[in-house]
C-alpha cells in the first residue's frame, strides 16, 4: 500500500504532498468568498482547515489514497487541492471504501485549465494504482464550473439530495476495466 503522496507532475503543475508550510497559504485561500461560496459559504477557520490538511496527509497511511497540494511547476505557487478520500458522508447511497474525488482552487487559477490539469493526473494514478472502483463527488448543483470539470472526467449525476442544508449533487464516475 503507498503510505505517501507520490509527486505527479503534469505540463504546467506539481502535485505534491501537504507541507506544515502550505497551512497559512492555504488558509488565505479557503477564507475567500468566491472560493468557499460552494462550500457552505463560511470560510475555514484555522482549525478546520489543518484537520482537513492532516486527514489529507493522513489518509495515504490508513487509505493508500489522500490529498495533494496543486502548484504551479514555473514558481512553485500553491494554487490548488485535489483528493481522493473517505469522508464516510451520510448521504444515499453509501459510498462505503470507494473514494470520494474532490477539487479545489485559488481564484486566480480559475479558468485556466488547472483543476481539469490534476483532477486528470489523479484519475491516471488511480486506474494505474488502485483497484477498479467507483468514484464519487458531490458537488452544489449551482458550481457550473465544478459540474462541467466533473461530467468531462467522467462522473455521471445520480441525483440532487440535502446535505449540510444545502442543496447537493451526487456523482459516481464508473469503475475503470
Amino acid at each position: 500500500m503507498i503510505r505517501s503522496a507520490p509527486t505527479l507532475e503534469t505540463e504546467r503543475l506539481t502535485l505534491r504532498g501537504w507541507r506544515k508550510d502550505d497551512f497559512r497559504p492555504w488558509l488565505a485561500v479557503m477564507q475567500m468568498p468566491e472560493v468557499n461560496r460552494f462550500l457552505g459559504g463560511m470560510g475555514a477557520t484555522a482549525e478546520d482547515l489543518w484537520r482537513r490538511l492532516s486527514a489529507a496527509a493522513g489518509s495515504w497511511t490508513l487509505l493508500g489514497f489522500g490529498g495533494w497540494g496543486v502548484c504551479r511547476r514555473d514558481d512553485g505557487t500553491l494554487v490548488g487541492n485535489v483528493g481522493l478520500f473517505n469522508a464516510w458522508r451520510d448521504l444515499d447511497p453509501q459510498f462505503g471504501e470507494a473514494p470520494e474525488m474532490g477539487w479545489i482552487f485559488a481564484p486566480a487559477a480559475h479558468g485556466r485549465g488547472f483543476a481539469g490539469e490534476a483532477c486528470t493526473a489523479v484519475l491516471g494514478w488511480a486506474e494505474a494504482n488502485l483497484e477498479p472502483t467507483p468514484i464519487w463527488a458531490i458537488i452544489a448543483p449551482e458550481n457550473a464550473a465544478s459540474m462541467k470539470l466533473a461530467a468531462k472526467l467522467g462522473f455521471e449525476p445520480l441525483h440532487t439530495t440535502e446535505y449540510h442544508g444545502a442543496p447537493t449533487v451526487v456523482l459516481r464516475r464508473p469503475a475503470w476495466a
